[in-house]
């Protein structure tokens, strides 16, 4: 028929205009901020840094490598490593940072620091309610207001979370049972050897 394509058009743009005043799941206006919408787990606003346990400092995860400030799109990141270094999570002592700032105002949210952090150290937020009257000092966040704990990273992104925690967990019990093997190793008695005895 001719002019079917244009009516079956109409005929769908009507029923998108009806549904989104009819149909709830079209209602997507909300009365913010009284009423919000839950954010979605892959929803990415400014990066935070993972620490474990209740001590931001001793738990950072965070080795200072500078991988994610040399690889940073807009050279948001500044970080000075440390002189001293603290053991990981496995025992192992490595340098943290002494410094760790972000700006704000220049991250993009574009989640490269988070990809080529080696540590799972670098996580996204979702906060987004950042509104400052200071736009210089007010948008620049230091390491103290940048940690986060674990169950931070947990509740926003679970599914990333329990991947990581789990393979932090095998790396751990691989670690350990190294430990244990090499400690039984060197407490027990090596017997001496008889010396041998030569036949002309």
């Amino acid at each position: 028929m001719v002019g079917g394509g244009i009516l079956h058009g109409l005929a769908v743009t009507a029923k998108n205009f009806v549904g989104s005043f009819t149909d709830p799941e079209r209602l997507v206006t909300v009365g913010y901020p009284e009423q919000r919408v839950p954010a979605k787990e892959n929803t990415r606003q400014f990066p935070f840094l993972v620490h474990d346990g209740d001590d931001p400092e001793a738990g950072l995860r965070c080795v200072a490598c500078q991988i994610c400030e040399k690889e940073c799109p807009p050279q948001c990141i500044y970080i000075v490593k440390s002189k001293t270094k603290k053991p990981d999570h496995l025992g192992k002592p490595q340098f943290f940072p002494a410094i760790f700032d972000i700006d704000l105002s220049v991250c993009m949210s574009c989640q490269i620091c988070v990809e080529v952090c080696p540590f799972d150290a670098i996580k996204m937020d979702q906060e987004f309610e950042l509104a400052t009257a200071d736009r210089f000092e007010g948008l620049l966040q230091h390491k103290q207001q940048l940690a986060r704990p674990n169950t931070h990273f947990q509740t926003l992104h679970p599914t990333d979370a329990a991947a990581i925690d789990a393979q932090r967990a095998a790396d751990l019990a691989k670690a350990q049972a190294a430990a244990a093997a090499a400690a039984a190793k060197a407490a027990t008695p090596v017997a001496p050897v008889a010396p041998s005895s030569q036949t002309s």
